[in-house]
């Protein structure tokens, strides 16, 4: 293809272009007269104020290096290999963390939030999308998780540990009882209010990442606990339940207090780089084995569905499992073919098909009195909506 038009396409340009009633000299006129692009330095602000509080804490700090090496710039003038260059500076001056993978996470993060920003950028008319240097730019590829569930006789360990240690015991022991039995993130746990709690059906209420709302179950013990732990510090309303004696509210910091104490009790601990999530990932693996992959989702919190997330998730544990027995791990495109991932795609179409199907029999055989869905208490089992 040449990188000059022909006469021919140039004629049928001016063509297409009076049919419009649009001259050059317009076109000319409307790149001269469009406003210059922002500087980081303002845009930052004001797309930090916009997002929510979770965006905004994954990525203010990556923001921050956006501004301390771009900050008079504007948003149209850094290129994607100046893009690919900050990634690499950030990869290499990533503060050193007992979890570290090289810098990796670091810079899939200033890449997202580049992303983030030029997203924002794009929808307030500042560049067109078309311009959008961050989309030309790839994420470094995700290593596979090294996380698995813990053993019982290890969470056991943990529990003695955070239990007999550090200076609120009993806080660290409800912290850990409430991750495990629930399987919720830290954000949900922080989120949790007195009156997301369900004495009577002993469920409590849990706001997530992505704006995910459920119920979740707990058993009698927690639930006790939970509202002794609020009665007793202080916690009313709608305010956070978690707190410390002195009643202030507790962070994401007494999580990293208390591992760090973890590991120095139990080597493994700080060996592994076990944390909260890894309580997540035993309880859900518990309930995926006993009771399947669709519940599982769904105890996750899992906003998405279907076969793109099962497969998804799916090659996560498929990997584990090849990693735990000394094998290599497959692809995405490799992880569709294999035995594994129809199983547990017809497992889950099973479930919810005698889900449907359950309720299909049983509304031609139960009754609920007052209800405008339910036949009369006394009708035949045959009748229907149309008779009479």
């Amino acid at each position: 293809m040449s990188d000059t038009a022909s006469q021919a396409e140039l004629d049928a340009a001016r063509l297409l272009l009076a049919r419009m009633g649009i001259s050059p000299a317009d076109l000319i006129e409307a790149a001269t007269n469009r406003p210059q692009a922002p500087t980081f330095a303002d845009y930052v602000p004001i797309v930090s104020a916009a997002v929510s509080d979770g965006t905004r804490r994954a990525y203010g700090s990556y923001w921050n290096r956006v501004l301390e090496q771009w900050g008079q710039r504007r948003l149209n003038e850094p290129t994607p290999s100046e893009i690919e260059q900050l990634a690499e500076y950030v990869k290499t001056h990533v503060v050193a963390r007992r979890n570290a993978r090289g810098g990796r996470s670091a810079a899939e993060h200033l890449i997202a939030a580049l992303r983030c920003l030029y997203r924002r950028a794009v929808a307030d008319g500042h560049i067109a999308a078309a311009d959008n240097p961050a989309l030309k730019v790839a994420k470094p590829r995700r290593l596979p998780s090294t996380r698995r569930a813990v053993a019982d006789t290890r969470l056991a360990e943990i529990n003695a540990v955070a239990a007999s240690t550090g200076d609120d015991p009993a806080l660290d022991s409800l912290l850990l009882r409430l991750h495990t039995e629930t399987a919720c993130r830290r954000g949900g746990a922080l989120a949790l209010r007195p009156v997301d709690l369900d004495p009577e059906q002993c469920l409590i209420l849990l706001r997530e990442k992505g704006d995910t709302v459920r119920w979740q179950p707990v058993s009698p013990i927690l639930m006790r606990h939970l509202q002794w732990h609020a009665e007793e510090r202080g916690a009313t309303g709608a305010g956070q339940l978690l707190r410390y004696r002195n009643g202030q509210p507790i962070t994401y910091r007494r999580y990293d207090h208390l591992w760090v104490r973890i590991g120095e009790h139990l080597q493994w601990v700080y060996v592994q780089q076990i944390s909260t999530h890894w309580l997540r990932h035993t309880t859900l693996t518990w309930v995926e084995r006993n009771f399947g992959y669709a519940v599982a989702r769904e105890y996750a919190g899992h906003s998405g569905g279907g076969s793109d997330a099962q497969s998804v998730t799916g090659v996560a544990a498929y990997n584990e499992h090849q990693l735990g027995n000394l094998q290599d791990p497959v692809s995405w495109g490799q992880y569709l073919l294999r035995p594994d991932f129809w199983n547990r795609t017809l497992e889950n179409w099973q479930s919810e098909l005698l889900a449907v199907s359950s309720m299909v029999v049983l509304s031609i055989y139960l009754r609920q009195r007052g209800s405008s869905q339910s036949k009369p208490v006394g009708a035949a089992h045959t009748s229907n909506g149309v008779d009479g």
